[in-house]
C-alpha cells in the first residue's frame, strides 16, 4: 500500500515509537501516583515529553504545555476558558469542525474572516476588518484540506495589537511548519500528537499562554488530593485522571525523531514530494489540482477533483490499486464553501517524511489511469 492520508494520521512511523509504547505499557506505572520505581519512571518519561514538546514549539515553561487526548481536546479547552454565550469570535475561512462545532455548542456568534484559497494577504485583510471587538479568535495554521499556510503570524500580531486572543489549531502544521509559541503571544495552540509529531492516536497536546484555562474535567491529579477544587496551576489543572503515559512515550519518541531530522528539513521534504507528484499529474488531463501559485504557501497536503468522477468514487478506485487517501469534506465544510467545493468535496493527497519519489510518482500514475477511464 502507498499510504498518503497523513493528513488523516501518521500510520508511517519511526520504529521507535511503537517501541517506546511497547515498553511503557511493560515498565510505567501512573505518574504522580506513588514514588516507586515505575511510577517515577513515568513522571521522568512524561516530564521529558513536555521539554521535548516546550523546546519544539519555543515554550518557556513546560508547566504549559498540557497532555490531551487529542488536538480538539485542547480546543475544547481553550474555547472553554475564553468564550462565552453570545461572544463574537473570529475565525478564518478553513477551520476545522473542532473549532467551528464547539463554538455553536457555546453559543457563540462566529465571524468568519473568509479569503480566497493561497491568498495570505487578502487573509490577513479580512482579519484586521474583524477583529476589532472582538471576545476572541482562531485561526488554523495549516488547512487540512488544502494544505494552505496561513499567516498566523502576522494575524497574531493583529490580536496582540487589539487585545483579542487568539488560539492557533496547529494540527496539520505540527512536525512540519515551525511554530514560536512565545513570539506568537497566543492565547492557546493546540495540536495533535498522532499527525506531523509521529505519537500515537488518542494524543495531542495543549500550549497555555498567560491567560484563564479553565478545565473540562474535574478529578485525582495526583496533586493537591485534600482539596474539593481542581488545582489552580498547570499542567495539573487541565490533566484530570490517569495520563495516556503508553501515548506520552510515544509521542516523545515521535518528537525526538522530528528534532534530530529538524522541521524544515520534514517540510522541505514533502514539499518535494508534493511539487513531484503535482508535477505527473499535470501530464494527465481531467484532474483538477488546488495547488498554491508559491510553493511557499503550501504545506505538504494536495486536494484534487476528477473531473470524469464524484471524489469518493475516485478514492474508491484508488484504494483497490493500493494508493490510500481520502475524499468528501475532510470533517472541515467551512474550508471548502470558502474554497468553493462544498457541493463536490476533494480527494486529499497528503506527504509524509516516510513517503519516497517513487511511491508519489506511482501513486500520480495510478491517479492518471482514474482520470483516463
Amino acid at each position: 500500500m502507498i499510504y498518503l492520508d497523513s493528513a488523516a494520521t501518521s500510520l508511517l512511523k519511526p520504529a521507535a515509537v511503537p517501541y517506546a509504547v511497547a515498553e511503557a505499557i511493560r515498565t510505567m506505572a501512573s505518574p504522580g501516583r506513588g514514588g516507586y520505581e515505575s511510577a517515577m519512571l513515568a513522571a521522568d518519561m512524561v516530564l521529558d515529553c513536555r521539554l521535548a514538546l516546550a523546546d519544539m514549539f519555543c515554550v518557556k515553561d513546560p508547566e504549559r504545555v498540557v497532555l490531551t487526548s487529542s488536538a480538539t481536546h485542547g480546543l475544547n479547552i481553550a474555547l472553554h476558558s475564553l468564550v462565552r454565550p453570545g461572544d463574537r469570535v473570529v475565525i478564518s475561512g478553513y477551520e476545522h469542525n473542532a473549532v467551528w462545532r464547539p463554538l455553536r455548542a457555546l453559543g457563540a456568534k462566529t465571524d468568519v474572516a473568509a479569503s480566497e484559497l493561497f491568498a495570505p494577504e487578502k487573509a490577513v485583510e479580512a482579519f484586521r476588518r474583524r477583529l476589532p471587538g472582538a471576545k476572541a479568535a482562531v485561526c488554523t495554521q495549516v488547512s487540512n484540506v488544502f494544505g494552505y499556510i496561513l499567516p498566523v503570524e502576522q494575524i497574531a500580531g493583529l490580536c496582540r495589537r487589539e487585545g483579542v486572543p487568539l488560539i492557533v489549531d496547529a494540527s496539520q502544521g505540527a512536525g512540519a511548519v515551525g511554530l514560536d509559541f512565545e513570539a506568537l503571544g497566543c492565547a492557546f495552540a493546540a495540536m495533535p500528537g498522532h499527525k506531523g509529531l509521529l505519537g500515537p492516536q488518542g494524543t495531542g497536546v495543549l500550549l497555555c499562554g498567560g491567560g484563564p484555562a479553565l478545565p473540562l474535567m474535574a478529578g485525582g491529579t495526583g496533586s493537591m488530593s485534600a482539596g474539593a477544587d481542581m488545582p489552580d496551576f498547570l499542567p495539573d489543572r487541565l490533566e484530570a485522571g490517569t495520563h495516556n503515559v503508553p501515548g506520552a512515550a510515544g509521542l516523545l519518541a515521535g518528537v525526538r525523531w522530528l528534532a534530530k531530522r529538524t522541521l524544515p528539513e520534514v517540510l522541505a521534504h514533502e514539499r518535494e514530494l508534493l511539487a513531484a507528484f503535482s508535477d505527473r499529474l499535470g501530464r494527465y488531463g481531467k484532474i483538477k489540482q488546488y495547488l498554491a501559485p508559491r510553493l511557499s504557501d503550501q504545506a505538504g497536503v494536495l486536494s484534487v477533483q476528477f473531473k470524469n468522477m464524484d471524489c469518493e468514487q475516485a478514492a474508491a478506485r484508488l484504494g483497490e490499486m493500493g494508493v490510500a487517501v481520502r475524499a468528501g469534506l475532510h470533517c472541515a465544510p467551512l474550508a471548502h464553501r470558502t474554497a468553493g467545493t462544498f457541493q463536490t468535496g476533494t480527494v486529499r493527497f497528503s506527504f509524509s517524511p516516510f513517503n519516497t519519489l517513487s511511491e508519489v510518482l506511482a501513486a500520480a500514475d495510478a491517479a492518471g489511469e482514474i482520470a483516463g477511464a
